[in-house]
């Protein structure tokens, strides 16, 4: 079990899912940029995050900006929905009458990508969920801005175990305060960090090679 101090912020597992080095300069060396990207989705995000906002919807009742923790994990954060399905085979919730299904529904701008970086984040948010609330949740969903549908995701053995072991890395990685070398992909471009992670200089040469070429040229 982690102590409240020890936790990491549930949402850093989609930065360290699609990269641990911008994981790092984020969550370690507070380090951020933003862009067009990042921009659009903090305003999709602000607008489901309305804590005050509660709807029921005839056997559906909804919430917004939930505050989720887990001490086995080590991480805190915030659901962007949350729906309690009424359900024969649920739960009983505060403040509800009968037994509901416990659903988290993350928001995303875009489309569906060919990565797990969004599946991951959705895990972790269902995994303390089930420690806040002692249920199972089977499934989730992630909500896309740009097709404005719902995909269902399983929440399979193998997603759950994935997420526990990159959540254990980011502990690991958080612990030793170490900020992991780059690896250059195509993905580099769109990162709204590329400029101070700098990938094109580090994949090709060093920081001491790059200073001496700086102080030859400066050379009368």
């Amino acid at each position: 079990m982690f102590r409240e101090d020890e936790y990491l912020m549930l949402s850093g597992l989609q930065h360290f899912a699609f990269c641990r080095r911008q994981w790092a300069l984020i969550h370690i060396e507070q380090q951020w940029a933003e862009n067009f990207r990042t921009a659009d989705g903090r305003l999709m995000h602000e607008h489901a995050h309305d804590s005050d906002f509660r709807e029921k919807r005839g056997d559906v009742t909804i919430t917004r900006a939930m505050q989720v923790s887990s001490a086995e994990l080590g991480i805190s954060g915030e659901c962007d929905i949350v729906e309690f399905r009424r359900a024969a085979d649920g739960i009983q919730i505060n403040g509800l009458d009968g037994t509901y299904q416990v659903i988290p529904v993350e928001y995303k701008r875009g489309k569906p990508k060919e990565n797990d970086c969004d599946a991951v984040q959705l895990c972790a948010q269902a995994l303390c969920l089930e420690e806040m609330f002692c249920c199972e949740i089977p499934q989730a969903y992630l909500y896309y801005g740009e097709t404005r549908r719902r995909l269902a995701v399983p929440l399979d053995a193998a997603l759950r175990q994935r997420t526990r072991d990159m959540i254990a890395e980011m502990h690991t990685l958080f612990r030793r305060q170490h900020t992991p070398k780059v690896k250059r992909t195509r993905a580099c471009n769109a990162c709204s960090l590329k400029d101070i992670c700098l990938p094109v200089l580090e994949s090709r040469r060093s920081a001491a090679d790059y200073l001496a070429e700086a102080l030859r040229d400066d050379d009368p």
